[in-house]
Parts: structure tokens; C-alpha cells; sequence
């Protein structure tokens, strides 16, 4: 099962921010508890590319994506520490070739008809549309998903437990984002049970979808 299709089947993709290291692995533990396999840990911290080999080495159940990926060198480095895939906020032509050329699973940000041809064209179906709140939720996406038949999105942005049924009951959605799961204030507390206690009741509502 590749990546892409991991990140289906748990239906969220936890956004992590993590600033001390230590941290990564009892998150990701918390994440698998809650039934929840998947995560993306972004580079918005000096902690980031850390965090990731310590998840890769030591939950080796956990499938660890690097997210705000801004530039092919950020990328490059992720994938060395381990990344098992790539998201970016936005579409940037250069990182998204040399992923699809070193076969890295690659979720570029686009919410334009402009940009989602572009990355179409690179062989990418499947979207990060962000931040989904500003630029029209579901009503959008589902614009978009007419012209553009079997392209998917993974909306961040405004997605919480209170909305994640309605956004994981589309077809066109493919799995959703979202920081609510572990927040990085929870994180930083050790809150770890109200992390895997999140992800179960998430967890429980995709699986009355998928």
C-alpha cells in the first residue's frame, strides 16, 4: 500500500508541530493508540527533520510525512531523514518533478484550475487544498472535482472534529488535515492520552465512511 493510500484508509492526516524533539516519538505512539497511523510533521520548527528520524527509527507502525516542505533542499533533507512523503502549502514545479523522479509521494498545495493542471501534468492526482476555509471548503473542492474527474484533495485548514464527517463523506476527499488531533500546545504539555483520546473518536468517525 503506498503512501497516498495510507493516508486514505486512516482518513486524517494529523498536522504535528513539534519543538522539542523528545516529544515525536510519545506523539506518534498517542497518534497509533487513537488508531491513527499516519502523520505529518511540518518544518515550521528546528525540531522538525529530528523528530522525523526519531519516528521513523523507533515507531516503525507510524507513516511519517514532512509537511510545509517550501523548497526542493527542505525536501531533500526530509526524504534523507526519512519522510515517507512530502506536502507542500503550495505548488513548487522544482520539488514536485524530482519527487515524481525519485518516485517520493508528493502532496503539493493547490486550490486553482492554473495550478491543479500544472501538478496534473507532472502525473499528480491527489491535492493538498489549503488553508480549505479561505478559499471555499467543500463548495469549492467540489467545483473543482467536476471539470477535473478523479482528482482528490486533502483539505487543511478549518477542518476539526466538528466538521470532519461532513468533510470525509465526500468522494472527492480523500483524507483530511488538520492540528486539532495534537495540538502544539498539547505537545508541549505531555498531554499525550487527550492526543490518542482525539484520535479515537476521529478514527471512529472515518470508519463509519471507509
Amino acid at each position: 500500500m503506498d503512501a497516498m493510500e495510507r493516508c486514505a484508509r486512516s482518513g486524517v492526516v494529523p498536522v504535528v508541530v513539534i519543538e522539542n524533539a523528545k516529544d515525536a516519538v510519545p506523539t506518534a505512539k498517542a497518534l497509533l493508540s487513537g488508531g491513527i497511523d499516519v502523520m505529518e510533521i511540518t518544518m515550521r520548527t528546528g525540531a522538525a527533520l529530528d523528530s522525523i528520524r526519531s519516528v521513523v527509527s523507533e515507531c516503525p507502525d507510524m507513516l511519517v510525512g514532512a509537511g510545509t516542505v517550501l523548497t526542493l533542499a527542505q525536501c531533500k533533507d526530509c526524504v534523507a531523514a526519512g519522510a515517507n512523503f512530502i506536502v507542500a502549502p503550495g505548488f513548487d514545479p522544482e520539488t514536485v518533478e524530482w519527487c515524481v523522479k525519485n518516485e517520493i509521494p508528493v502532496l503539493p498545495g493547490c486550490v486553482t484550475p492554473t495550478e491543479i493542471m500544472a501538478a496534473m501534468r507532472l502525473g499528480i492526482k491527489t491535492f493538498k487544498f489549503f488553508p480549505a476555509n479561505v478559499y471555499g471548503g467543500l463548495k469549492a473542492m467540489k467545483a473543482l472535482a467536476g471539470p477535473f474527474v478523479g482528482v482528490q484533495f486533502v483539505p487543511t485548514g478549518g477542518v476539526n472534529g466538528e466538521n470532519l464527517n461532513e468533510y470525509i463523506s465526500a468522494p472527492f476527499i480523500r483524507a483530511v488535515g488538520g492540528s486539532w488531533l495534537c495540538t502544539k500546545a498539547d505537545i508541549s504539555a505531555g498531554n499525550f492520552e487527550k492526543i490518542a483520546g482525539l484520535a479515537k473518536e476521529a478514527s471512529a468517525i472515518v470508519k463509519q465512511y471507509r
